[in-house]
């Protein structure tokens, strides 16, 4: 059984993810939230953009839930992502996972948001005081990551 995943442009809101997942055989509840921080790598951010096309990250992780159920029979996921530009303190991602008890609550959470960023579309461009640069991202022609510290 799968439930809520999206990505949207407004705030995100915890509880949404966890009243997605609660149910009458549900021992417990693990939640992940990711908070925008001041620094990456021992460099100063100011600002998160984050960039995807939702109906295709949606679809991927739905997919990556599916595998997750797959692998811990009886976990129910849920996942909100935000996208648009983000300060300092403002909820990035939601993950909830609930099971009937909590080792597979928790083990299916950390699954959950590793695969997310392993495998989501989702873009993330850091904002700093030498400018703007993509997270991640390698040049197509020529395998280099166009982020130089």
């Amino acid at each position: 059984m799968t439930t809520l995943f999206e990505v949207r442009a407004t705030p995100l809101e915890p509880n949404e993810a966890i009243r997605a997942v609660s149910g009458s055989s549900v021992g417990a509840i693990a939640t992940f939230v990711g908070t925008v921080r001041d620094h990456n790598v021992g460099r100063p951010i100011t600002l998160l953009e984050y960039e995807a096309y939702p109906g295709m990250a949606e679809k991927q992780m739905r997919l990556v839930a599916e595998g997750i159920q797959r692998e811990i029979p009886g976990v129910v996921l849920a996942a909100l992502h935000r996208v648009g530009s983000l300060q300092i303190g403002e909820i990035a991602v939601v993950c909830a996972a609930a099971s009937p008890h909590r080792a597979e609550a928790f083990a299916a959470c950390q699954l959950f948001i590793d695969r997310i960023k392993a495998e989501v579309p989702i873009w993330k461009r850091e904002h700093g005081p030498d400018g703007p640069y993509w997270v991640g991202w390698e040049d197509a022609r020529t395998g280099a990551n166009t982020h130089t510290p």
